[in-house]
């Protein structure tokens, strides 16, 4: 029988048997206005209409049930394929006040990071106690944390009266009638609960729907415990899909070339650089015998020992051409095969010595007149030059919190602003001296009419970089961290170092003072030598400077004092 006809044929029962009692009744009360009635009739009569009045009761009752289990299994079914646990909740919810016709409901869970108990999903029109969002319902606490802590079920008809929870503030506050509240299991642990009441009216929950709520409590658990389980899985298998294409990138735009081989040598996988290195398409390459390939390898492959790191240098005919092939061989573990990375050295061993010379010096945008310094021999060349010593922040003034790693990368930062500011007006840093960098003008590298007024604006760039840095790192320093050192004089530059290796430098009495001038600088300070004023013309021209004339300098190893100036723009 359908659904539909079993309805159907119930609602037909209860309305014969509600017609029943109403003849009943009429009858009673016609045969009570009668002089004369067989004695017994109406005592019958109204044993009849309570008979019917209790089947009609049993059948409502059971009609009710079968129609609520029918809705259990049909809401099992639907939160049981969900895969999104707030829809799942808040469609079990749905059904919960639906099913056991609450007033208002709520979900608890544990919270797997805090193991705190929280609401998950609420169907309540209470205006808040509070305006916080986070504000717990206005609920009975005292039965929920009973439900938490035993995982027994709980049901009360009138909690206002029920001797149980007088102690309760909330139920007296809140003016509670009908509550329900089951806990929720997941292997033996109870990980949140289904609370439901009812404010308005007393009676509302019977042990049926305790049953019910209770039955429906585990299919939710259920439902969480796959669905957490089927979101694990999906996470899981996400992560291994972007892995193994992280891997894939990886290996197709590693520069290098990579081979891969078979226990028994053969090729079966190569990247795109491998591809080029060896002219030949991967299809043509895969499946052919390494040593046929790359004929040097042969050695390795037969030794039985593990090939680790491997390395070989070999010259070989690819494509009718010459190349150099730098190899390093791998054996896969357990016997797998081989990995082979290859390097194209050939184009690196022709340009090998025209690289070593542009390492030699600095800055990279000064390489276009590094023949000029190549023909001069060891020993160098007497010239007047501005150099400059920018201390850019001192170890010390780094907040003690600071690990040597942070300090590191904010030197850096100090370092990088200054060294664009040098390089910006073709100024040659001759070397970094832990927080120290020293920059040469009007060398043989970037020859300059006015190398000492170049010094002093990249002096005052430096500041206003600085300057500008703080305020996006907020920082406040006072005074600034900075100290600046700028001397002209004469000093001998060229190469210093061997035959084989050189580094072009400046050494003389006009370096060592540049740094005693930064040395004896105050935090913030720009200091120049009255060479370096006289040089820059900013005294006649001070365009916008403030030239401060200061105490003569008694720099150490110098007989004579120097005098000095502070510039601030």
């Amino acid at each position: 029988m359908s659904d539909t006809n079993s309805i159907s044929l119930i609602t037909t029962i209860l309305n014969e048997i509600h017609y029943l009692r109403d003849l009943a009744h009429q009858t009673i009360t016609l045969l009570k206005n009668q002089p004369a009635i067989p004695q017994g009739a109406s005592q019958a009569l109204e044993q009849f209409t309570a008979s019917m009045g209790r089947l009609e009761n049993t059948l409502t009752q059971d009609h009710t049930e079968t129609e609520q289990l029918r809705f259990l299994v049909k809401t099992g079914a639907m939160i049981n394929s969900a895969f999104n646990v707030d829809e799942m909740l808040i469609a079990a919810l749905d059904a919960i006040i639906q099913l056991v016709q609450a007033e208002r409901g709520y979900i608890v869970l544990k919270n797997a990071q805090t193991g705190e108990f929280e609401f998950r999903v609420m169907h309540d029109d209470t205006p808040p106690a509070t305006s916080d969002p986070a504000s717990t319902p206005q609920i009975s606490q005292t039965i929920l944390s009973q439900v938490l802590q035993t995982g027994e079920a709980l049901l009360t008809d009138n909690a206002y009266k029920d001797q149980r929870w007088q102690e309760g503030v909330s139920i007296a506050r809140f003016g509670l009638r009908s509550v329900l509240c089951v806990p929720l299991h997941d292997k033996q642990a109870v990980i949140g609960a289904i609370y439901v009441d009812n404010r308005i009216r007393a009676g509302v929950f019977t042990e049926r729907e305790k049953r019910l709520l209770i039955a429906f409590a585990h299919q939710i658990a259920v439902s969480l415990h796959n669905t957490q389980l089927y979101l694990h899985i999906h996470q899981s298998l996400e992560e291994i899909r972007q892995l193994k294409q992280l891997m894939d990138d990886v290996f197709a735009s590693i520069g290098s070339g990579v081979i891969t081989t078979t226990a028994e040598n053969h090729i079966v996988m190569l990247n795109r650089a491998a591809e080029a290195i060896l002219k030949q398409a991967s299809n043509q390459l895969i499946g052919a015998s390494l040593p046929e390939v790359l004929p040097n390898t042969e050695h390795y492959l037969n030794k039985q020992q593990d090939i680790t790191n491997q390395l070989i240098e070999s010259e070989m005919q690819i494509a009718r051409q010459r190349v150099i092939l730098q190899m390093r061989l791998s054996r896969l573990k357990r016997g797998l095969g081989m990995a082979i990375v290859l390097d194209d050295m050939t184009e690196k061993k022709n340009n090998e010595e025209t690289l070593a010379l542009m390492r030699r010096y600095l800055p990279p945008e000064m390489v276009d007149n590094i023949h000029t310094i190549s023909r001069l021999a060891l020993g160098g060349e007497r010239r007047l030059v501005t150099c400059m010593f920018v201390d850019v922040r001192p170890v010390n003034t780094f907040p003690q919190h600071y690990s040597p790693r942070a300090v590191m990368e904010h030197l850096n930062l100090y370092l990088t602003r200054a060294t664009d500011c040098i390089h910006a007006h073709k100024g040659i840093i001759d070397k970094y001296m832990g927080t120290v960098i020293m920059a040469l003008f009007n060398t043989q590298l970037n020859p300059m009419d006015d190398h000492a007024k170049v010094a002093v604006d990249v002096a005052l760039d430096i500041r206003d970089s600085f300057i500008q840095f703080y305020d996006q790192q907020a920082i406040n320093p006072d005074p600034h961290y900075y100290r600046v050192g700028i001397h002209t004089g004469v000093a001998t530059l060229g190469n210093v170092g061997s035959l084989t290796r050189r580094e072009f430098s400046a050494i003389g009495d006009t370096i060592n003072l540049a740094k005693r001038l930064e040395e004896n600088a105050l935090y913030g300070q720009i200091i120049v030598s009255q060479q370096t004023l006289q040089h820059s013309h900013l005294a006649d021209d001070p365009a916008g400077l403030t030239i401060s004339q200061l105490a003569p300098l008694h720099a150490k190893g110098r007989q004579q004092h120097t005098q000095i100036y502070q510039i601030i723009r």
